[in-house]
């Protein structure tokens, strides 16, 4: 079965403004099963957009606890749970990932119990079986092997690059990495070597200034933007020496500058990586 990857959400960034991308979400599909890789603002729309009914969802993974990564965890769970979702969901995250689960019930136990009693609804806690995970191996079903690298996105300790290997049928060995948010470090490229897909996250260095003076806290905000993510010519590069046979950005910074065209990124990437290259977008779909 092919390997499909689909962007639900391609921004960079917690606010969403109308008309725009909404935050970090990716649908990766091997050997008939869904894999959610980040839960950002509009996860659970971008999941039922993609034709898919809410109760195959089966496996997430958390790469960092930003909320533009982590803030619809719960409440994807819960609505596949009042969609009819009654079987388990596998969840894979940094240190805290369980709590943040335990604290989701108890936020929302009166809504859940009621559910329970008076629409018939299995218990929901114990329907979720969280995994902390650190760098090494994350998982193994017998479709994909997922392993994690540390990346660097300060002051952010635990945050996490995913390598998506499939192991089944004609796919078996296509290879699918993300980045997760990260500063361009040296290490991901041999994580990332020989990848069929590199979703990379990418920031264009000129449109920074308007954004930082559009959204206020702006020398803050620009030193932790330049200290935890990577510029595009960087990603081009990286992608260079993994070989890597496609680029993805993702996680744009900017996403939704009226200033900024698909040209500027492809601009920026080129000079470093002549491979293919699609800049992502909500939606958009990619096989593998």
């Amino acid at each position: 079965m092919t390997v499909k990857l689909t962007i639900l959400g391609s921004k960079g960034g917690p606010a969403i403004r109308g008309g725009g991308p909404s935050p970090t979400a990716s649908l990766l599909e091997a050997g008939g099963r869904l894999y959610v890789i980040d839960c950002g603002l509009g996860v659970t729309r971008g999941f039922v957009e993609t034709g898919h009914h809410l109760k195959a969802l089966s496996t997430i993974f958390i790469t960092h606890h930003h909320s533009d990564h982590n803030l619809e965890f719960g409440n994807i769970i819960h609505t596949a749970w009042t969609a009819g979702l009654a079987t388990p969901v596998d969840a894979y995250g940094p240190k805290g990932l369980a709590g943040m689960w335990t604290d989701f019930c108890r936020l929302n136990a009166f809504d859940i119990a009621t559910r329970i009693d008076d629409e018939g609804r299995p218990p929901l806690a114990p329907m979720v079986r969280v995994q902390e995970f650190a760098d090494g191996l994350v998982m193994e079903d017998g479709v994909v092997r997922v392993e994690a690298m540390r990346n660097r996105h300060p002051p952010v300790v635990d945050s996490f690059a995913l390598r998506f290997t499939a192991l089944t049928g004609d796919d078996a060995g296509k290879i699918v990495v993300f980045s997760g948010d990260t500063a361009a470090i040296p290490d991901m490229a041999p994580f990332a070597k020989g990848a069929d897909v590199l979703v990379h996250e990418a920031m264009l260095l000129p449109a920074v200034d308007r954004l930082v003076a559009r959204v206020g806290n702006g020398a803050r905000l620009r030193e932790h933007l330049l200290a935890s993510h990577s510029v595009a010519e960087d990603v081009g590069r990286i992608a260079r020496e993994a070989g890597v046979r496609r680029l993805v950005l993702n996680h744009l910074i900017p996403a939704d500058d009226p200033e900024v065209s698909e040209a500027d990124w492809i601009a920026a990437v080129a000079p470093n990586f002549q491979g293919p290259l699609t800049v992502a977008s909500d939606g958009l779909a990619i096989t593998v």
